[in-house]
């Protein structure tokens, strides 16, 4: 068997049910074929990657290995697909769109369904990644377009297109002394914004955009940040401030997709902070299915609301 991804789940399976019969039995394979699977690759290995001696099954270091081996493989085989996909399919258009992944999961869903369905011989291709990444590659001819916010801080060069706007809040837990109870969106003037951000702080990492606006906020404010956590995602570090981590800074298509419990929302001045969504690419002449995709973001009403 040469294919990375099923080897990979016949390793998640009998990793996960720590007994050859049962994993072959999930997997509707005999056991004799599975034990012999994983016999052959220890011996062309030369070595053990399955500790079998207690339960649970783990990997051993050499497993661990050659499972990262694996997930290399199937990436590289999926870019390997994608970079080929102009060649292999010339009638087919590829549009390719840089994106931030909390971004993507309210935007995409808004105006990916009606240009797909506007323009069925276009494909698309998504590359989930921070702000600073996705401009790069977009000016270096990477990608076509590039979704996202703040598109105050872009490369002048660009030419963007702006669609949309948000609200973000402080999201208060249960566990802070500002928590009022009985109540959901606060008054923007009912507690000290000052005060309220001296609390501990959960933020999404360096480099993603709602975090620079952050930033920007408390240099305007003469603050200093007591962060107690970071997340690569703003939906983690939205969820731990819902459950009393510490309090964060969120917008409003994060906040609504959250499972609901008691919170207070202080709402943000628009002056202070507020999502402006854009979507840039490189100057110069455009695909006409580019050009659709733009013209449906900007007239697509792209504003998420709570309450």
């Amino acid at each position: 068997m040469n294919n990375p991804e099923e080897l990979q789940h016949f390793l998640d399976v009998l990793l996960k049910e720590s007994n050859f019969t049962r994993a072959a039995k999930e997997l509707y394979i005999s056991q004799p074929y599975l034990t012999q699977l994983i016999g052959r690759i220890e011996k062309k290995l030369g070595t053990k990657i399955i500790n079998r001696d207690e339960r649970p099954y783990t990997l051993t270091p050499a497993g661990l290995i050659y499972y990262q081996y694996l997930e290399n493989v199937s990436y590289n085989k999926q870019q390997l697909g994608r970079k080929l996909e102009a060649y292999t399919h010339p009638d087919q258009q590829i549009i390719k769109i840089g994106i931030l992944e909390s971004l993507g999961t309210y935007l995409l869903p808004e105006i990916l369904p009606q240009f797909l369905q506007e323009n069925p011989n276009v494909k698309i291709q998504l590359f989930e990644n921070f702000p600073r990444e996705n401009e790069r590659r977009l000016l270096n001819g990477e990608l076509d377009c590039y979704i996202g916010q703040t598109p105050e801080a872009l490369d002048s060069s660009l030419d963007v297109v702006v669609g949309g706007e948000e609200r973000y809040y402080v999201v208060i837990s249960p566990a802070s002394p500002y928590y009022q109870a009985g109540k959901f969106i606060l008054n923007s003037d009912e507690l000290d914004l000052k005060e309220v951000l001296q609390e501990p702080l959960v933020l999404s990492s360096p480099g993603s955009a709602i975090r620079h606006q952050v930033n920007g906020l408390f240099q305007r404010l003469r603050l200093e940040k007591n962060i107690v956590m970071e997340s690569n995602s703003i939906i983690t570090a939205t969820n731990l401030a819902i459950h009393g981590v510490g309090i964060t800074i969120s917008s409003a298509s994060i906040i609504r997709r959250m499972e609901q419990t008691p919170i207070n929302l202080l709402p943000l001045d628009r002056k202070l902070m507020d999502v402006v969504f854009f979507i840039a690419s490189k100057s110069g002449e455009k695909s006409l299915a580019l050009e659709n995709l733009i013209s449906i973001f900007q007239t697509t009403h792209l504003q998420a609301k709570i309450g």
